[in-house]
């Protein structure tokens, strides 16, 4: 699942791939941006801002967000894809190298000056360096002042930038929060500081992990682990879903023993 760790791999990837480099091929194969192109300009770089990538080319900036299936590949030029050709919305080349963005969810396009519409409304992101100079108190202050439940204000990148679904589950774990106490209520700064560390660990792993082992079914603490018993106490992984709309529900896992419910929040 991509989030902002994935984001920043992908984006050093692209980096060192196509920056400072000529473009011979530029293809954005959906919508109306279809026609645009920029081949004949240089990039100047790639940069990840939580879960979201930018390459600036020339004068332009071009953002793509992966959502839940996007995924980056980097090809020698002539090189067959290991993905079906109709799942390509982004295509970049240059004479050493090819990027392709397969299922990449959202994709616009900006001058550069104008790059804050694209990400201007997010949060601090931890694994920028402005995070150690008041990012995490400013994403304190944002968790703190939301009355939601701790799991929703999270995933809400305006108030913290990078931290998708996994990564809101396991924290609230290895917080002893459950996820469905009101982020009002419960200590924030704890949650951040949990997070950063695991965020900032797993940034170059391929393989994600929370509990610190990385062999299959062995990678998180309760994410995906509904029924299981929990690694802690043995008790059952419960499930739920929540989510700030109708339309972004997603998948809650928690343990009632190492999370337990202080002041009868609804999980159902």
């Amino acid at each position: 699942m991509p989030e902002g760790d994935s984001a920043y791999r992908v984006a050093a990837q692209l980096d060192r791939a196509l920056s400072g480099r000529i473009l011979t091929q530029f293809q954005i194969r959906t919508g109306a941006l279809a026609r645009a192109n920029l081949s004949g300009e240089t990039v100047q770089n790639a940069e990840a801002f939580g879960k979201h990538i930018i390459v600036r080319i020339g004068e332009y900036s071009l953002h793509s967000h992966m959502l839940m299936d996007g995924t980056w590949h980097l090809y020698l030029p002539g090189t067959r894809w290991r993905r079906p050709a109709h799942q390509a919305r982004l295509v970049l080349g240059n004479d050493q190298a090819q990027a392709v963005g397969f299922l990449v969810g959202k994709i616009r396009l900006v001058r550069t000056d104008q790059e804050s519409k694209l990400i201007g409304h997010l949060g601090p992101d931890p694994l920028k360096p402005e995070w150690d100079n008041g990012g995490l108190e400013t994403a304190a202050l944002n968790l703190a002042a939301d009355h939601r439940s701790i799991h929703v204000a999270l995933l809400d990148q305006s108030n913290v930038a990078g931290f998708g679904n996994e990564y809101a589950n396991e924290i609230c774990f290895l917080a002893g929060i459950n996820p469905a106490a009101p982020a009002v209520q419960v200590d924030v700064h704890r949650c951040l500081v949990m997070g950063t560390r695991l965020i900032r660990a797993n940034l170059g792993r391929v393989e994600r992990t929370t509990t610190g082992d990385t062999r299959p079914g062995k990678r998180l603490y309760v994410y995906g682990r509904a029924g299981q018993p929990c690694r802690r106490c043995a008790e059952t992984i419960r499930f739920t879903r929540r989510g700030a709309t109708p339309s972004s529900m997603r998948h809650v896992y928690w343990c009632p023993n190492c999370q337990p419910v202080e002041m009868n929040h609804d999980l159902r």
